[in-house]
């Protein structure tokens, strides 16, 4: 098989490999957004917890309380029999029950962005995950290699 050809498909398929991947982060919109001033830290705290909620600290979750600290990467999650009240900059938000609220900086906004139970969980009705990219990487993969295999050119001219 011509050289030029196997070099044209080698990078064809180089190129396929190394493409864009659609990203699991999500740049979804805050609930709420407020400017960030700098310096203050915490950046904001909990003014209520009811029930099950939870909030991440520094050796992990503990119990909210209210007085508690909030910073970037701060985690507030709420249990079925549960709803807390945060205040982050110009920010008041209620927690519902069975969802989770997630701070983070976006250029210089602090972005408030509350998760419901819906949207933490992608399941179909069996139960399995649908995610099949690993499944198709490796599929990939395995193509290359055959198609590379099937033009491979075992007569080597100079030899003879």
């Amino acid at each position: 098989m011509n050289l030029i050809f196997k070099s044209a498909l080698a990078g064809c398929v180089a190129l396929i490999g190394l493409g864009p991947v659609s990203s699991y982060a999500q740049d979804g919109a805050c609930t709420c957004a407020t400017a960030y001033r700098g310096g203050a830290n915490p950046i904001g705290s909990i003014s209520g917890a009811k029930g099950d909620v939870m909030v991440s600290q520094s050796a992990g979750y503990g119990p909210a309380k209210p007085g508690s600290g909030l910073d970037f990467g701060s985690r507030v999650v709420v249990g079925a029999k549960g709803m807390a009240s945060v205040n982050v900059g110009g920010c008041s938000l209620d927690v519902p029950a069975n969802s989770s609220l997630d701070i983070s900086r976006v250029e210089n906004k602090i972005c408030l962005n509350i998760v419901g139970s819906e949207q933490t969980a992608a399941t179909d009705s069996s139960g399995t995950n649908k995610d099949l990219t690993p499944l198709l990487i490796f599929g990939g993969m395995a193509g290359a290699a055959g198609i590379l295999a099937a033009t491979q050119d075992d007569n080597n001219g100079v030899s003879r």
